[in-house]
């Protein structure tokens, strides 16, 4: 299975083992992969793997981190190059990243699941995704309100809010066992950003 998005095979051993880590996950699922199978997939040796990370779990926030990233840029390009209205890029963009995350169910398990679970730096790791989310989404809301009149700029309590929801909606589908239906989601994030935009 791919990974969220296509790294430079020359990225160097770093980014060559979150990428085995997030290829081990789609083959097994996170709470079964083995530094081992970290190295084998990066095709690199364990002591590479500690000098740069110093256990799974410090890998796996390092790809946190780097999905996320690459998430949050995949929402801004598609809002942007869309056509038409605010409500069309926001549509493009909320479709571009549930299809985005559908394509990836193990790894998006693990990142909504694991990352809960990780201790206080994946906590405060995931806090602040949150908030770049959040950002985004209110920097979303005040280019729409400067367009329409019909649409109020976001404070940060409730895009916080909004953000949260949306989270809650991947989660609820993700232990249901429906991660690889993540991608229908994509019409009722729509809707509950539409509808707080012209509330």
């Amino acid at each position: 299975m791919a990974t969220l998005a296509p790294r430079p095979a020359a990225a160097g051993h770093r980014a060559r083992l979150t990428e085995g880590l997030a290829a081990a996950i789609a083959e097994k699922g996170y709470a079964a992969v083995t530094i081992a199978d970290v190295v084998r997939v990066a095709r690199v040796s364990k002591r590479t793997f500690y000098e740069h990370f110093t256990d799974k779990e410090a890998c796996f926030l390092a790809l946190y981190a780097e999905t996320s990233d690459e998430l949050i840029d995949l929402i801004a390009t598609s809002a942007a190059t869309a056509p038409g209205s605010w409500d069309a890029r926001i549509s493009a963009a909320a479709r571009a990243y549930f299809e985005r995350v559908a394509g990836e169910p193990e790894l998006i398990r693990a990142a909504l699941l694991e990352i809960q679970a990780a201790g206080p730096r994946a906590r405060e790791l995931r806090r602040e995704v949150q908030r770049r989310y959040a950002d985004q989404l209110r920097a979303f809301s005040e280019a729409g309100a400067a367009e329409s009149d019909g649409i109020s700029a976001l404070t940060p309590a409730l895009a916080t809010a909004v953000v949260g929801g949306l989270h809650e909606l991947m989660l609820e589908a993700v232990e249901a066992g429906r991660a690889e239906r993540i991608g229908e989601l994509a019409d009722a994030a729509t809707e509950l950003i539409r509808a707080v935009l012209t509330r």
